[in-house]
């Protein structure tokens, strides 16, 4: 997941944030590595940090405290590392303990970096900023008139961050088109991470908006859920993993198991002992091998990538939508002994398949573009039901005249083509295997 406006949604473990690309340094031989964490310190230069230090408090316009000082210069060494990593002071560190919950307060957008630019990645679902119509790939120029060029991520969400209630204006860019102002209200965000509903007699449809410490748990209820309101089993499921910024690890696995019965469904390397990890599927199948679409966009980030690419490898599931966002790098959040923290990167995670999409993303099996559904309509049409004297059906089947469609309720569906396309293939496999 990205550096969020609300920082983050991480848990206390490994977690993983989108945000733009991180580059992956080249991995340094052992006997290097050992080298150079036996090496003495750096006396010069750390001779020329203290210099720099005094320098600065004898001739700066005006006084600074050492405290200051040093706070900025642990900043500026985990800022320069990559975009996800970061030093988080008492009130940031607050922030993404409580983020975890799903509850917290902002604008509900996630962000990263790109050009200098603060960037969204994804809004959250039912949050100030989908309600304004921000869209993924937007770039914030402004933040209540003042530019975002040159500011650094934590800056940005500094200028953003405020009491519930208060108003924000943020001028966005969308695909090179010129700037437009979007004034919004802040507010507490209560993020639902799992929601399900029937589209169709026997086709389920489950949407995660990001995973959460309980999103595996969630999801399994979910199941369940739809399985009871259809009587039976499902004949077909959408997964719909679209701008879902990512989340907590541990849930993108669960959430896996779910529709896995065995094998593999990620794995994490890095420097650190710990940082090496393997997951694999449990025997149990909650999802009872229903078929299954799952959506993805460029929206889709981390924790996303993460099921998207061991349902794709497993060949579990069809993967439809647009190419994802290509966050492949695990942060872990380190406590420091005065409730500040750091958030570091400290692994790269890859697929069932040894698939890294850092920087690259999961490319669907079928690509299917967001577009608008527009539907003609044809109710003036004269059908045979409508004419007078007409035969009835031999079968017993009631007459159906024009117009007897039109009271039909409105179907999650029937405006959002790219779930129209999943939902149409599901019924297409079904039909093909003759069920």
């Amino acid at each position: 997941m990205p550096h969020l406006f609300r920082l983050t949604s991480l848990a206390l473990a490994l977690t993983l944030l989108a945000g733009a690309p991180l580059l992956q340094a080249a991995e340094e031989p052992a006997a290097a590595t050992t080298a150079r964490d036996k090496a003495p310190l750096p006396l010069d230069d750390l001779r020329t940090f203290a210099e720099v230090l005094d320098r600065i408090k004898a001739a700066y316009v005006e006084p600074i405290s050492d405290k200051t000082l040093l706070e900025n210069a642990i900043k500026g060494m985990l800022s320069n590392l990559d975009p996800h990593s970061a030093y988080l002071d008492v009130d940031n560190f607050r922030e993404l303990q409580e983020s975890t919950s799903g509850e917290f307060g902002g604008l509900g957008i996630e962000v990263g970096m790109e050009d200098g630019f603060v960037k969204v990645v994804s809004p959250i679902d039912d949050t100030p900023a989908s309600k304004a119509g921000i869209q993924p790939g937007d770039l914030i120029v402004m933040i209540d008139g003042q530019p975002t060029k040159g500011l650094s991520m934590l800056e940005a969400v500094d200028k953003m961050r405020g009491d519930a209630g208060s108003k924000i204006k943020l001028t966005l860019v969308r695909e090179g088109g010129k700037p437009f102002e979007v004034e919004l209200t802040r507010a507490v965000i209560k993020v639902k991470s799992v929601k399900s509903q029937m589209l169709d007699k026997g086709y389920g449809y489950i949407r995660i908006t990001q995973f959460q410490v309980n999103t595996g748990e969630d999801v399994g209820k979910a199941l369940d859920k739809l399985r009871k309101e259809n009587g039976k089993k499902l004949r077909g499921l959408v997964l719909d993993l679209r701008n879902n910024p990512g989340g907590v690890l541990q849930a993108a696995v669960e959430v896996s198991d779910h529709f896995l019965k065995e094998g593999l469904i990620v794995y994490t390397e890095g420097r650190i002992a710990n940082s090496e990890l393997r997951f694999s599927a449990d025997p149990l199948d909650a999802s009872e091998g229903v078929p299954l679409v799952v959506l993805i966009n460029g929206g889709s980030a981390s924790a996303s990538e993460i099921v998207a690419g061991a349902l794709q490898d497993h060949k579990r599931a069809v993967l439809m939508g647009t190419e994802s966002f290509g966050k492949g790098s695990v942060q872990t959040v380190l406590p420091l002994n005065n409730d500040r923290a750091l958030k570091l990167t400290t692994a790269l995670y890859y697929t069932p398949n040894g698939r890294s999409i850092q920087a690259q993303g999961i490319v669907p099996d079928i690509e299917v573009q967001r577009a608008k559904l527009t539907r003609e309509r044809d109710d003036e049409s004269i059908k045979e039901a409508d004419l007078q004297g007409h035969l009835g059906n031999g079968n017993g089947g009631a007459d159906k005249p024009s117009g007897s469609q039109s009271g039909r309720p409105a179907r999650l569906q029937d405006e959002d083509f790219q779930l129209s396309q999943a939902l149409n293939l599901l019924k297409g496999l079904n039909i093909t295997r003759g069920e």
